[in-house]
Order: structure tokens, then C-alpha cells, then sequence
């Protein structure tokens, strides 16, 4: 695992490999804000935490570039928790364990946390480098990015210096961001009082799992399977057919991470259970033949399981087993002038059902907020007619691009020069920390870039090791070459 410390830079890869040794999964950031506050001693630069719990630091212009713009380098601390289900990892407690698979950095049984890993560690190498030069230099790493971006949200009005934000959480290197999508959480929730099961019904679990998962905004347009949809048209047809009824379910755990795995636990009379396994077989086939070039590992699994001694009732079993197969998730439109970016979504992306409570978490993503706004009617439209209570909440902005902005230039500038290509500028329908820090101080000129990474958010997360050389060569040439005030 230590190998990768030995790849280059190195003064890159050695800072990643020390962040993956420290648990951060979102919402338990202790650990990690402790070792960025050791960190920034040790490194000799101004460090603190600040009342929104993200990292602060401060090092000053190289001698002669103190009328250099300021520059502000931001990334997230926190990283999306998803491992294997063989995996016995804990998140709050274990360090991911980092290898090399070829060209690739990756993680054994769990997410790699090179989102943002890899954007705090070449914060952390400006910060400790002695001999680059540049103007005067903050790092800016949020708190709680994943979960609804709350760092941001809470950022304190005049913390910060800098005229330049340059966010260091894009994941295609040689893409130049420079505008993303506004999202909102969406949830649905409903009390219902269990009835009892039939003495005499047998149970049966039904699992949904091996689909690829991924980013509910850079993937959600690949058509990847979602295991919440998936299984709401087995389980329906085994109500209709099998004389089922809805037990239970419970299906993904992150808003921004498209799910993988869903299992609903259903009773039905003993003699309705081979029926009720030959559906879920042929269910499979069709599953498998529907995603045929985009999902390998779709297995659809039953268990006989302890029959519970409660249920959900049938009006509302029926009712929220309509609403989920109703609901939108996947691309609503593409952006018209940008017609390779995806304008609006939506994730289903986590479904608890049981012990009298059911709740539905879904992110909505999109660059317009007219259609923001649609596609939250249209999914409180779906819920309220299942009789269910929907809530929003961590709604931000989308980013506008600018592509006349000065840092944009400069760095397609430094890309040429440096590697005889030109950059590709980009707007990505994945939700940046930059709009809300944009709402905050509106005067920066604010662009994203990052190495090339895969499938973050899901277990086969994964960073080209020989794009972070190039990364680091042209955020030092850049850095260096920032304008005067």
C-alpha cells in the first residue's frame, strides 16, 4: 500500500497516502480536521478551523510577488463511504487501504477517497514547498462536502482573501470547468401502523445488488441501473402475481451516489414461494438482457428469512409501492447549448421501509433553476398522491460559466505551453462548492480543474496515476504566473 508514496510527484502521492490513514468519512471529520491542523504547523503556514468547521490556511507571497492577485486553492476534506459487501471496513475508525493495478491508483473493497484526496494533498504540497513561487496563497477545505456541501453553505462572509478560486475537485484532466448544476435534497417520509403477518406465510428475501452504482451527476447519464427501480418492478409484480405483501426494504445510503444494492423482504403463502423465486429468475434475464453493454454483475437474489411478525398494510404497501415505481430518476434534458451536459436529474437514491416509518431520499440536480424547481414539483407531485410528506432542504445554486474569465485563459494558456494541447473548457452537470462560495464573494474568478479520476463514489474508484504529474506541473506554472492586482 506504501508503494503509491513512491510514485510521481511524490510530494503529491505522499500526502494522498496520509490522508487515506485518516478516517473521513462524511459527518465524522474529527480525525481528519486534527491531522490538517497538525499538518499546517508543521508546514510553518497560518492554520485554523473556522466556525463552519472547514480548514483555513494562510502562506504568504514569495518575496518580489506580493502584488500578485491572491489566489485561493479549495477542495473538500470529507469522502463518500462506500465499500464491498464482503467488506468489514469501518469508515470511522479504519484507513483505506490504497494499491497500484496497473495505471491505476485504487482501493481494496472500498471508495479511494481520491475525491477530493488528491485536490486537498496538492493543497498540502503548495503549502509545504519552499521553493515555489507565487503571490499570496489561502487553502480552503470545506467540511461536509458530500452530504449537502455544508462548509460551503456556512462559510463566514470576509474569512477570505484571495481574487482567484481555483476548486481543485474536477476529475478529467485537460477539462477546464467552468460552470455545474445546483442541487436540492428531496425526501419523502410517511408513519404508517404495521398490521400483523399471516401466521401461515412464509418470507422471502429479495436482494438486488453487483450493479456498477456511481456518481448521481457525472454518471447519471450513462443509463446505469438503479437498484431502488429495479427492484420496485420485481416487488410489484410479486404482489400482483404471488400474493405478496412489503415487509420491509431498504436500498442505497448516499443522495449523491447512485445505488447499487436493494433488498426488500416480502411475506406470501408457502405455497407461492417457487413461484414468487421463478419470477425473481426471470426478472434477472430481463434485467441482465436490458442492460446488456452497461451493467456485467446483476444478481437478483431470495433467501428464505424468519417470517416478521409485521407488515406494511395493503392501501399504504400499494400506495408507496406506486410512488417509487413513479418517480423520476435519470436525466430529465440535456443543456440546449451544451447538449453533451446533463441540465437536470434526479436520484432515488436511498429507501428505508419498516417499523412503521418509510422514507425516500432523492438528489435533484440542474443548471437552470426554473427546471430545479420543476423537477422538485414533479416529485412532490408523485409523493403527495402516496399520501406522503415531502420536505427540501440544502438547496444551492448552480455555477454560471464565464468563459471569459481570466484565470480560464491563463491556464489554457500554461496547458499549451506546457504540453503542446489545447484544454477542453466544460460545464458539468456534478454539483462544485463554487456557486455557493460564488453567492458569498461574488468578485472571484473561479475555474475547476483536477487529475482524471473514475467512478467516484463507488468501490471501483480509481485516480490515472500519470495524469497527476501534468496536474502538478501546470498548477505550479499557473501559480507562478498569476497577474498582478
Amino acid at each position: 500500500m506504501s508503494e503509491i508514496k513512491n510514485l510521481n510527484p511524490a510530494c503529491i502521492w505522499k500526502n494522498f497516502y496520509a490522508l487515506t490513514q485518516v478516517p473521513r468519512p462524511s459527518g465524522h471529520l474529527e480525525k481528519i480536521q486534527q491531522f490538517l491542523l497538525d499538518f499546517g504547523k508543521k508546514a510553518g503556514v497560518e492554520v485554523f478551523k473556522d466556525s463552519a468547521d472547514n480548514i483555513v490556511m494562510r502562506k504568504p507571497a514569495s518575496p518580489g510577488m506580493e502584488n500578485k492577485k491572491g489566489v485561493i486553492l479549495q477542495a473538500h476534506m470529507d469522502m463518500v463511504p462506500q465499500k464491498t459487501p464482503e467488506s468489514t471496513h469501518n469508515f470511522e475508525t479504519d484507513p483505506i487501504q490504497p494499491w497500484i493495478d496497473g495505471e491505476w491508483v485504487k482501493a481494496k473493497g472500498t471508495t479511494l477517497g481520491a475525491d477530493n484526496g488528491l485536490g486537498v494533498a496538492a493543497i498540502m504540497a503548495v503549502m509545504e514547498d519552499k521553493t515555489l513561487k507565487h503571490g499570496p496563497i489561502e487553502a480552503l477545505i470545506t467540511a461536509d462536502e458530500e452530504t449537502g456541501m455544508f462548509g460551503a453553505n456556512a462559510l463566514p462572509e470576509g474569512e477570505l482573501n484571495g481574487d482567484i478560486l481555483m476548486n481543485l475537485d474536477s476529475e478529467t484532466w485537460g477539462k477546464f470547468v467552468i460552470g455545474s448544476a445546483g442541487g436540492i435534497d428531496i425526501t419523502a417520509t410517511l408513519d404508517y401502523k404495521e398490521v400483523e403477518t399471516d401466521a401461515d406465510d412464509a418470507a422471502v428475501k429479495v436482494t438486488i445488488k453487483g450493479l456498477r452504482g456511481g456518481h448521481s451527476g457525472l454518471e447519471i447519464h450513462e443509463g446505469r441501473g438503479n437498484a431502488n427501480k429495479l427492484l420496485v418492478r420485481l416487488v410489484r409484480e410479486a404482489i400482483e402475481e404471488c400474493e405478496a405483501r412489503l415487509a420491509g426494504w431498504q436500498g442505497g445510503n448516499m443522495r449523491n451516489a447512485i445505488p447499487f444494492k436493494a433488498e426488500a423482504v416480502l411475506t406470501l403463502p408457502k405455497e407461492n414461494v417457487t413461484a414468487l423465486k421463478e419470477l425473481a429468475a426471470d426478472w434477472l434475464e430481463d434485467f441482465q438482457d436490458e442492460f446488456k453493454g452497461i451493467e456485467s454483475g446483476i444478481e437478483v437474489i431470495c433467501e428464505d428469512v424468519e417470517t416478521p411478525k409485521r407488515e406494511v398494510p395493503v392501501e399504504i404497501q400499494d400506495n408507496l409501492i406506486d410512488a417509487i415505481y413513479a418517480c423520476h430518476d435519470g436525466v430529465v434534458r440535456m443543456i440546449p447549448s451544451y447538449p453533451d451536459v446533463v441540465e437536470t436529474s434526479s436520484n432515488l437514491a436511498i429507501i428505508n421501509i419498516g417499523d412503521g416509518k418509510a422514507s425516500l431520499k432523492i438528489l435533484a440536480r440542474s443548471s437552470r433553476e426554473d427546471m430545479k424547481d420543476y423537477i422538485v414539483k414533479t416529485l412532490e407531485s408523485c409523493f403527495n398522491m402516496a399520501g406522503m410528506k415531502v420536505e427540501t432542504a440544502g438547496s444551492y445554486g448552480g455555477w454560471d460559466p464565464n468563459p471569459d474569465s481570466e484565470i480560464l485563459h491563463l491556464l489554457l494558456k500554461e496547458y499549451k505551453d506546457l504540453f503542446d494541447k489545447d484544454g477542453i473548457i466544460q460545464v458539468d452537470h456534478a454539483g462544485l462548492e463554487c456557486s455557493i462560495i460564488l453567492g458569498k464573494y461574488p468578485h472571484l474568478d473561479v475555474v475547476s480543474l483536477g487529475p482524471t479520476m473514475k467512478s467516484p463514489h463507488t468501490t471501483t474508484e480509481r485516480a490515472l496515476i500519470e495524469t497527476v504529474a501534468p496536474f502538478w506541473q501546470l498548477l505550479k506554472k499557473t501559480l507562478e504566473d498569476i497577474p498582478e492586482k
